[in-house]
Order: structure tokens, then C-alpha cells, then sequence
């Protein structure tokens, strides 16, 4: 690589070992060193650009973990984004109070400083759907709705929220019940996110850090399983109706 792009060993290693960014000139060169597809280098191409404008998000830097920060640039391009969540309601329908509690045990040890701006970061989030300009199809089992997180009372304020979220025209949401048994993606909660002008991202979080999958073959594998979750979920009506009947049994 040094010798191929004239970087000295210390440029290298800042790169490698994430003390620098990568400037778009890098972003191309090295994509290209590589052998990259032309379809490839230009999303890098693009995620670059983006990464590199003075976004609203640069105020949360220093409580973003730095594997989740290239997702919150990707969400504030994207033109649609797609969700299965397991156990918690997605981060973009949360109240403020859910958000918090929810980060509190992720991050036992963190300053409740720290878990109020990450709680903040979530709810800045929530403005594109807010304001239309980002679609959300999203698919929650039924265990999201019934984990008390926070207590009763928060749990309570957050599927009341949930229940008015879904009536805006831009937000889809299906609910996978109990009852429907074994389905494709058992143990594992994505997003798939859309874009006007490059391709596709699926985006998996664990504990530690975030898988970000952009290869055709793995996308179109992650479309087939939300295909399957769609069809296999209850339709938008009777998800409300079950939520309804929770927020009833409360």
C-alpha cells in the first residue's frame, strides 16, 4: 500500500488505527488500490462527501460511539428505512423517557451526562420522520411491546406514543406476534437502509459494535427475510389493534 500510493507508514497507521479520517482523495485512491466496482467507489465516493460536511450530529461526537456514528451519517441521507427489532421499540419512535432507560442499562457505568445527550442524539433523530422526509417500515415483535422498560409508567407513555406514531403517512409498522411461531430472522434485529443515489446498507448492532453489510448478494438476502417478516407479521391494522389491547391490559 505504501508503496502503491506514495502514504508515508505513519499515515498508514493513523488511518488504520482510526487517529485520522480518510479525505475523499484517500477515500478514492484507496478503493481504487483495491479493486473496487465503480458502483462501490462512487457510494464511498459519497458517504465521504457526507462525513465530511459539519452535520448536526458533530455536537454528539463525544458521546457517539465510533462504530454507530457512520449509521446516524447514513440515516440522514437515507430515503427509507427498514427495521426489525426484537426487544426494545426502534430508537426512531421512542420517547425521551424510554430512550433514557434503555441507554441507562445498555451503559450501567456511563454519567447520566453522557446518557442525556445520547438520549438527545435519539430524539434529534426522530425529526426526519417527524417532518416526512424519512420513511419507516418498521416490523417489532411482540415481546418490544410488552418489556416494561423504565417501569410501568414509562412503558405505558411509550405505547400510547407508539399508537400515534403509526398514524403518520410515512411511518408502516407490523407487529410480529407470539403466536406466529418460528420466522427467518430469530435472534437478530437489522436495519436496511435506502438511498436515492447509492446502494443499499444493512446495518446489525451487538454489544460491542455495528455490522455494516452493503454487498449485493448479503442485501437482497436481508430484503427476501423482510419480504418473509412482512408476510408473516400482522397487517398495519391489526398491529395497532394488538397494541391497543396492551396498552388496554396495562
Amino acid at each position: 500500500m505504501v508503496e502503491n500510493l506514495g502514504y508515508s507508514k505513519s499515515k498508514i497507521s493513523r488511518i488504520e488505527s482510526a487517529y485520522t479520517g480518510v479525505s475523499i482523495v484517500d477515500t478514492k485512491a484507496l478503493a481504487e488500490l483495491y479493486g473496487a466496482a465503480p458502483e462501490k467507489i462512487a457510494w464511498l465516493l459519497r458517504l465521504a462527501k457526507v462525513a465530511k460536511k459539519r452535520g448536526w450530529w458533530h455536537v454528539y461526537g463525544d458521546v457517539l460511539f465510533d462504530w454507530f456514528s457512520e449509521y446516524v451519517v447514513l440515516e440522514s441521507e437515507a430515503t427509507t428505512v427498514n427495521i426489525f427489532e426484537i426487544d426494545l421499540i426502534p430508537g426512531l419512535f421512542q420517547t425521551p423517557a424510554y430512550s433514557w432507560s434503555s441507554m441507562r442499562a445498555y451503559a450501567p457505568d456511563a454519567t447520566d451526562e453522557v446518557i442525556n445527550k445520547r438520549a438527545e442524539l435519539r430524539q434529534t433523530r426522530q425529526r426526519r420522520v417527524e417532518d416526512g422526509s424519512l420513511s419507516v417500515w418498521a416490523i417489532i415483535d411482540e415481546a418490544a411491546l410488552r418489556r416494561a422498560v423504565g417501569g410501568a409508567e414509562v412503558h405505558a407513555e411509550q405505547l400510547n406514543h407508539l399508537s400515534k406514531v403509526v398514524e403518520m403517512p410515512n411511518v408502516t409498522l407490523q407487529v410480529l406476534p407470539f403466536g406466529k411461531g418460528q420466522h427467518m430472522a430469530m435472534g437478530t434485529a437489522f436495519h436496511l437502509l435506502k438511498f436515492v443515489d447509492f446502494p443499499s446498507v444493512v446495518y446489525i448492532e451487538n454489544l460491542t459494535g455495528g455490522l455494516y453489510l452493503d454487498e449485493a448478494a448479503e442485501v437482497e438476502r436481508y430484503s427476501l427475510v423482510l419480504d418473509h417478516l412482512r408476510a408473516t407479521a400482522l397487517d398495519p391494522q391489526d398491529s395497532i389493534a394488538l397494541i391497543r389491547r396492551v396498552i388496554g391490559g396495562l
